[in-house]
């Protein structure tokens, strides 16, 4: 291709960005023709097709993810249907007997068993999943971003069902590489033993493992954006940092770390106690409870000594894990950390960690105070639960999961996202 001396670079990139294009374009229409191109074929059997049965197969997934109209506005009218709502439960049960043959399992729900490149095998990371119920919701998620080089720590709340304990020890023991926590907490919202879910969890996964590289924790409701080889690629170009929010606190939020909160009747509540200074002055930085960071990093969380005062200094504040995280990754010495000046914050925006959609910052599109367009989905605590509408926009963001997501209220949202990754992951291979 021949580009003009003036301007050339510009046509260059117009040129990089019409090929980018061109390609989701092709893969786009792909989904929704069922066409595979020939690198596939070998991986036809690891495909999602509208053969598997799944009552979302008749929405058109490619149509959607484009954000066409009519077709997002033909599966929000699916998803409120009673006979559509209870084609798509799955009881915790059929997880505890389809799982009594693991390698028919595994094949039946096309779990991806091998690594699909090198580049991924060489990279393998850890996860600390963080449930509580809807184990379709959990096992969906799981097979979305399993890889047998990776490794997996999956904490369920200590007052989950049975049923929701037995069908995902029932899905993890399938697994070499997939485990349970070895030792449970009863999770509070906005309580201590959130963060002492992770904890737990990444001190399992780095004593098990001295391989992994990165570590990324999930709950229930998140789904990736991207697949393991783009993860894996977008952490190497971290080149060793840390990507998560952490920047000045509001002082809408200073009292939640000024005053001492305790859990009464299951909630947390303030005492009338004022806090004591924070171990060795250390300033707290403001952040959300996802984070991606390098092995380093944990290893200072479950040894360094600074960060284990702050731990148990941080145990009666009210919700810890949005200052906690944030706060070690400004602290000096800690592996990947930033300077705590503030020309290092870093926004949930910027980021990669995850997608977080607040109510009062979204706006109509074209909005110069909108940080972000409108939910398409509803609101929990002012966050938005991801529509069909929204997958658009959010396939088109630089962050490696997205929060929140709701199979009781959007599965085709899910199916879609999966399906989508599924193959872009496969023609990755090419």
């Amino acid at each position: 291709m021949w580009f003009p001396k003036r301007g050339w670079r510009l046509q260059l990139l117009q040129f990089i960005a019409v090929l980018g294009s061109l390609r989701m374009f092709i893969l786009l229409s792909q989904l929704k023709t069922g066409e595979s191109p020939a690198y596939i074929l070998k991986y036809q059997w690891l495909v999602y097709t509208d053969e598997d049965e799944s009552p979302e197969k008749v929405c058109n997934c490619s149509a959607i993810l484009q954000g066409e109209k009519d077709e997002i506005q033909q599966a929000k009218l699916l998803t409120i249907t009673k006979d559509f709502q209870k084609s798509t439960q799955i009881p915790d049960e059929y997880y505890i007997n389809a799982t009594k043959d693991c390698s028919e399992f595994k094949m039946r729900r096309k779990y991806i068993t091998f690594p699909l490149s090198k580049e991924e095998e060489d990279f393998p990371l850890a996860y600390s999943m963080v449930v509580h119920h809807k184990v379709h919701s959990f096992e969906r998620l799981l097979r979305a971003i399993y890889a047998p080089q990776n490794i997996y720590c999956v904490h369920v709340d200590k007052k989950a069902p049975a049923s929701v304990f037995i069908a995902i020890n029932a899905i993890t023991s399938c697994f070499p590489n997939v485990f349970m926590v070895s030792k449970t907490v009863d999770v509070v919202y906005a309580g201590w033993t959130r963060v002492q879910a992770d904890l737990n969890c990444m001190a399992d996964l780095y004593n098990t493992s001295t391989t992994w590289k990165y570590f990324i924790n999930l709950c229930g409701q998140d789904f990736p954006l991207k697949t393991n080889l783009e993860i894996v690629q977008a952490l190497r170009s971290l080149k060793g940092g840390n990507s998560l929010e952490s920047e000045e606190m509001s002082q809408g939020k200073k009292k939640r770390v000024m005053n001492v909160y305790q859990v009464v009747d299951g909630k947390m509540q303030p005492i009338g106690k004022t806090k004591d200074p924070t171990p060795f002055n250390l300033p707290i930085l403001s952040g959300n409870a996802y984070i991606v960071v390098n092995r380093g990093y944990i290893r200072s969380v479950l040894e360094d000594k600074r960060i284990q005062a702050l731990i148990e200094w941080a145990k009666d504040t009210y919700s810890p894990d949005e200052f906690l995280w944030a706060t070690i990754q400004r602290m000096p010495g800690v592996p990947g950390s930033t300077w705590p000046n503030s020309k290092f914050d870093m926004t949930d925006m910027n980021a990669i960690a995850r997608m977080v959609k607040w109510q009062w910052h979204e706006g109509s599109e074209g909005s110069l105070q909108a940080v972000y367009p409108e939910c398409k989905g509803h609101h929990v605590r002012s966050i938005c639960v991801y529509g069909a509408g929204d997958l658009q926009w959010l396939t088109e963001q630089h962050h490696l999961f997205a929060n929140k997501f709701d199979a009781d209220r959007d599965l085709i949202a899910i199916y879609c996202l999966e399906k989508y990754l599924r193959y872009k992951a496969l023609t990755e291979l090419v």
